[in-house]
């Protein structure tokens, strides 16, 4: 058995699903935004990045029901720091990035929580699994950035991430964390 310190990753894909508000001409400024998933390995944890993922945001604070994201992640752009991980991720076994090259995330309702804090319902699908998430997240403007940050916590076992002996969650347990920090543009003030 190879060490599974990539499995984080797939969850991470999760975590791409995670909501980022923008509207009309919003977008999300990818050089200026991170998605990021850890898993334990054997109690040791490890930390994954996507390096590509997208999103298309309607969000206005002062309209929620009409706010909408759908948040897609290249499965295949997982990355644990090792060639002989990252080279495992995109398998059958784990993301089969083949079959499944995107996780997507896509919301069906906002809630305010206050304190531009947000709760994101919707239905993240990840390797043909698809499970109803809520993500929580923060947000902050600086000029004309906004930044939703959050962590969203899934099962990889869920998702199918690690198939065949890697359902042994001795080896590879089946919490992962994934975090992200978006950075968008043309989000309206936020009161």
């Amino acid at each position: 058995m190879k060490p599974l310190h990539f499995v984080p990753a797939l969850l991470a894909a999760a975590l791409a699903a995670v909501a980022l508000p923008a509207v009309g001409q919003q977008k999300l400024l990818p050089a200026q935004s991170d998605i990021a998933f850890e898993i334990k390995q054997m109690g040791v944890p490890v930390l994954g990045h996507f390096k590509k993922f997208d999103a298309q945001v309607d969000f206005d604070a002062a309209k929620l029901a009409t706010s909408k994201v759908t948040f897609t992640v290249d499965i295949g752009s997982a990355t644990l720091g090792s060639l002989e991980m990252d080279h495992e991720l995109p398998k059958a076994t784990w993301f089969n990035a083949a079959q499944f090259p995107q996780a997507r995330f896509t919301s069906s309702a906002f809630k305010a929580l206050g304190g531009a804090k947000y709760e994101v319902a919707g239905k993240l699908a990840i390797k043909g699994q698809t499970r109803d998430v809520t993500v929580p997240l923060a947000m902050t403007q600086s000029g004309a950035v906004t930044t939703a940050t959050g962590m969203l916590p899934i099962k990889r076992l869920a998702f199918k991430i690690g198939d065949g002996e890697w359902t042994d969650t001795s080896m590879v347990a089946d919490d992962v964390q994934v975090r992200f920090k978006l950075a968008l543009s043309g989000l309206p003030k936020m009161p």
